[in-house]
C-alpha cells in the first residue's frame, strides 16, 4: 500500500462503516419488529424457529456462489445492490401491511428474501476491509467492525421498543428503506478504489472493484504453502475460462451466421445464448470449488470451520428462543425483551472495545476457544434460572455479548490475513454457507422439541455442549498451532 493510500484508508472505512451503522440501526429496528410481531401474534417457539430458519436458509443455499460473484464483480456494486434489494423487500411488506392485518407468514417470507440480499452483502462487506486497510490492523479493525454492528443493534433495539407499540411495523419499514439509501450514499462518498485483487480462475476475469486485470504471480513475493495452493488452483486444470473470454471466440455456427449472406438464424442465436449461460454456470462452479480448495489448504482454518459448524448448530436455536425466555419464562413484557437484547448488545460493544484495544490473546485460536467456553457457561447458567431470576439473566446476557466479538473477530482476521485477496469472496461465502447449513439444522430440531422441553432446558443443554466443544477445539493440534 502506498503512503498516499495509507493516509486515506481510514477515512474510506469511516464512510463505509458510518453508512453501515445507519443501515444496521434501521435494519435492527425492523428485525426486532418482525420478531415481536411473530411472538405476539403466534406465541409459538416453533414459529420463531421457522422464521429464523427462513432467514438463514438463503445464506446456506447461495453462500458459496454469492462469494464467487463477489470475487467476479465490483465489491462496491454488490454492496449497493444488496442494500437496495433488501429495501425493496421491506417496501413490499409495507404495502401488504397498509392493506390490512399483516400475517406472520408474510413476515417469514420477507425474512427469506431479505436473507438473499444478505447472502451477497455479507461476503462483500467482509472482503472490503483487507482490500483497504493494512494487514497489521485487521484484528483490531474486526473489533471496531463488531462495535459498529453492536452499536447499531443496541440503538435499533431501544428505538424498536418505542416505535413498535406506538406506530407499528409500517414506520419501522420506512426507516429501513431510508437506512439502505443512507448506506448506499456512504459507499459512493467513500470513493473506493479496489484494485489490489488479482484475477481468479487463471486470470481471465478482471478483479472486482477494478477494470484492470492484475497478476499475482508477478509480485516477486515468496509464497507460503497455502499461497502456493492458491496459485496452483488458479492456474491448474480446474481453472475454467470466463464467459467473456469464451464469448470472444465465436463458435462454428456463429461464424457461419456472421459470414452468410442469408438471414441470421434465430435457432443459432438461442443456441449461443444457452451455451453462454452454461459456460457461465460452469465457470462459477469451478471458481467456487477453487475457493474450497484454497480454504482446505489452511489446515487450522479448515478445522476451525467445522468446529464453528458445531458451535452454530448448538447456538442458532438460542438466538431464536432468546425473546421467548424474556416473554414467557420470566413473564416479561416487550420492554423486558428489548432490555435483554440491549444488555447483550452492550456486552458486544464492551467486548468489541476490548478486542480493538488488546487484540485478544497472542494465539488467536486461544481467544476463540476462551470465547466459546465463556458463552457456554453463561448460556448454561441462564437456562437454570428460576422465573424470578431475570436480573441474573441480564448479567448472563451481558457475558454472552462480551464473548461474541472474541469468537468471530479473530476468525475473520485470520482469514483476511492468510487467504489471498482474490479468493476472499469465495472463502467467506463458503464459510458463511457452511455456518448457515448448521443454522437450519439446529433450528429444525428446536422447532420440533423447543415447545416440548421449554426454552430454559434448551439453554442449559446448549451451554453444556458449548463448554465441551471449547475443550475439543483446543485439543486439535492444527487449531492450537494456527499462528505457526
Amino acid at each position: 500500500m502506498t503512503e498516499g493510500a495509507g493516509s486515506t484508508w481510514g477515512a474510506k472505512l469511516a464512510w463505509v462503516w458510518g453508512g453501515e451503522l445507519v443501515s444496521v440501526l434501521t435494519s435492527s429496528i425492523l428485525q426486532m419488529g418482525f420478531i415481536w410481531h411473530i411472538t405476539m401474534t403466534t406465541g409459538s417457539a416453533g414459529m420463531l424457529s421457522l422464521a429464523s430458519l427462513m432467514g438463514f436458509l438463503p445464506l446456506a443455499l447461495l453462500g458459496p456462489f454469492a462469494g464467487t460473484l463477489v470475487d467476479r464483480l465490483s465489491v462496491k456494486r454488490v454492496l449497493i445492490g444488496a442494500d437496495l434489494f433488501i429495501a425493496a423487500v421491506s417496501a413490499a411488506v409495507a404495502m401488504v401491511s397498509l392493506a390490512g392485518a399483516l400475517p406472520a407468514e408474510v413476515v417469514i417470507v420477507a425474512l427469506f428474501f431479505r436473507a438473499i440480499g444478505s447472502a451477497l452483502h455479507t461476503p462483500a462487506f467482509q472482503t472490503l476491509t483487507p482490500l483497504v486497510a493494512p494487514p497489521e490492523h485487521l484484528t483490531r479493525l474486526a473489533g471496531i467492525s463488531q462495535a459498529v454492528q453492536s452499536g447499531g443493534y443496541i440503538l435499533g433495539t431501544a428505538v424498536a421498543a418505542v416505535i413498535y407499540p406506538l406506530w407499528g411495523l409500517t414506520t419501522m419499514i420506512a426507516l429501513d428503506v431510508a437506512g439502505a439509501l443512507a448506506a448506499t450514499v456512504a459507499i459512493l462518498a467513500a470513493r473506493l478504489d479496489l484494485s489490489r485483487l488479482s484475477a481468479p480462475a487463471g486470470g481471465s476475469t478482471a478483479p472486482h472493484g477494478s477494470g484492470e486485470a492484475a497478476s499475482a504471480s508477478g509480485s516477486g513475493e515468496a509464497m507460503s504453502a497455502p499461497e502456493q495452493v492458491a496459485a496452483s488452483v488458479a492456474s491448474g486444470p480446474a481453472a475454467v475460462p470466463s464467459a467473456p473470454e469464451r464469448a470472444a471466440s465465436p463458435s462454428v455456427p456463429e461464424r457461419a451466421a456472421a459470414t452468410s449472406v442469408s438471414e441470421p438464424s434465430a435457432a443459432v442465436d438461442e443456441g449461443s445464448l444457452f451455451r453462454g449461460a452454461f459456460v457461465q454456470v460452469r465457470a462459477i462452479m469451478a471458481e467456487t470449488l477453487d475457493g474450497y480448495r484454497v480454504l482446505r489448504g489452511y489446515r487450522g482454518l479448515f478445522a476451525l470451520l467445522w468446529c464453528g459448524f458445531a458451535f452454530t448448530l448448538v447456538f442458532s436455536p438460542i438466538s431464536a428462543l432468546f425473546p421467548l425466555m424474556s416473554l414467557d419464562h420470566f413473564d416479561g413484557t416487550t420492554s423486558d425483551a428489548a432490555l435483554a437484547e440491549i444488555v447483550f448488545s452492550v456486552g458486544m460493544i464492551a467486548g468489541s472495545a476490548l478486542l480493538a484495544t488488546t487484540g485478544g490473546f497472542k494465539n488467536r485460536a486461544l481467544t476463540v476457544v476462551a470465547a466459546t467456553a465463556l458463552y457456554g457457561v453463561a448460556t448454561f447458567i441462564a437456562g437454570t434460572l428460576a422465573p424470578d431470576g431475570f436480573p441474573l439473566f441480564l448479567a448472563m446476557s451481558f457475558l454472552m455479548g462480551v464473548s461474541s466479538p472474541f469468537y468471530s473477530g479473530p476468525q475473520t482476521a485470520l482469514m483476511q490475513e492468510k487467504v489471498p485477496p482474490e479468493y476472499l469472496g469465495r472463502v467467506f461465502g463458503l464459510y458463511g454457507s457452511i455456518m448457515s447449513w448448521a443454522m437450519p439444522a439446529g433450528l429444525a430440531v428446536s422447532s420440533v422439541f423447543a415447545d416440548v422441553v421449554g426454552a430454559p432446558v434448551w439453554f442449559a443443554g446448549a451451554g453444556a455442549a458449548m463448554a465441551v466443544l471449547a475443550v475439543v477445539t483446543w485439543l486439535i493440534p492444527s487449531i492450537r498451532h494456527i499462528e505457526d
